[in-house]
């Protein structure tokens, strides 16, 4: 089964522009608030309708503005898990469950395999957030899906149960194997869950990657702050042919530019050197320290160079106490580990 999706809609102030293929895997839509994520995942599920383009799942057209074909949300076949849940308050779990079309035996089969034996007869005003998001994703699974959309599922729920649903989709996901599209704006979450990640910018999608190549490298600014890279700078080339970072103060010897205009580095990659060095290395000033629940961040800049920005350096509290002791600091970047950026 796969799911082909090339489509445009315009709205007052914003146009979406979304053309991606997903087959039996999780595609992540990673992107910050108002790039137009949740509105993709709309017209997938036959929500909103597309000013143009086409929407095929598997053999089957779901939209195709040419040939004026829009099915209804309901003959889509997607499970649309919402960030509320959407369960009906005056249906018991039993009955928000088989209201999918599933019989009473097919949805005692959804109760066990999701632990809700218990709560079957119980309406949702009672249940806890986890169990709330349990019976949703039954409900959805006894629809039948052919594929399933994922809308920030986990952003009302506290640490511990968010874990805890992660590993409950994941686990669904493979005895359920389907196409499905997961948005979020957690980049941890979305390494865990998903195998491939397309980045939504302003209501542009850019291209589908795996997950591992994405996060090595990135492309572009927003994308690396998506991915949580804070240290990112312009670059200048030089005429000896180093270049020198415009936001940080100091020269960097890159082996492989490319067309570079910007590079990052990750805050926990940095190295401690005993003396200045004449590229690829800060000599610190401290400008903060920000205690973590496990690690500490030590904010720093380039001493003498006024207009730097503050680069984070993020280090275990043990590390943390042993350095902020010392009168001089110099850090050091591998070069290798310098995420280059083309826009």
């Amino acid at each position: 089964m796969k799911l082909t999706v090339d489509i445009e809609k315009k709205l007052p102030g914003f146009s979406l522009c979304a053309d991606f293929s997903v087959e039996t895997e999780v595609l992540a839509l990673l992107g910050a608030s108002g790039s137009g994520k949740s509105l993709t995942l709309k017209c997938i599920a036959g929500i909103e309708k597309p000013d143009k383009g086409r929407i095929v799942l598997g053999d089957r057209v779901l939209f195709d503005s040419e040939k004026k074909i829009n099915l209804p949300a309901r003959k889509r076949g997607v499970g649309y898990l919402f960030q509320d849940y959407a369960l009906f308050p005056k249906m018991t779990v039993l009955k928000n469950i088989m209201i999918s079309g599933a019989n009473v035996e097919e949805a005692e089969k959804y109760l066990s395999e999701f632990r809700l034996e218990k709560k079957k007869n119980s309406y949702p005003g009672t249940l806890s957030g986890g169990e709330k998001q349990r019976t949703a994703i039954a409900r959805m699974l006894a629809s039948k899906p052919e594929i399933i959309l994922f809308d920030e599922p986990f952003s009302a729920l506290d640490n511990y149960l968010k874990s805890m649903l992660e590993f409950e989709i994941i686990t669904m996901l493979r005895r359920h194997p389907v196409p499905a599209v997961f948005v979020s704006h957690d980049r941890n979450e979305v390494y865990r869950i998903a195998d491939k990640i397309a980045v939504l910018d302003n209501g542009m999608l850019y291209k589908v990657r795996d997950k591992k190549d994405f996060f090595k490298n990135p492309g572009s600014v927003s994308a690396a702050r998506l991915t949580g890279c804070k240290n990112i700078t312009g670059l200048r080339r030089l005429d000896d042919g180093l270049f020198f970072a415009d936001d940080w103060g100091i020269r960097l010897k890159i082996k492989e530019p490319g067309n570079a205009k910007y590079a990052g580095f990750r805050a926990h990659y940095f190295s401690r050197t005993d003396t200045a060095e004449k590229f690829n290395c800060f000599d610190c000033e401290i400008t903060g320290v920000i205690e973590d629940t496990f690690s500490t961040v030590i904010l720093f800049k380039e001493r003498g160079f006024d207009n730097a920005v503050p680069l984070y350096w993020e280090i275990t509290k043990e590390e943390a106490e042993e350095i902020l002791r010392l009168e001089r600091i110099y850090l050091k970047l591998d070069s290798d580990r310098l995420i280059l950026l083309d826009r």
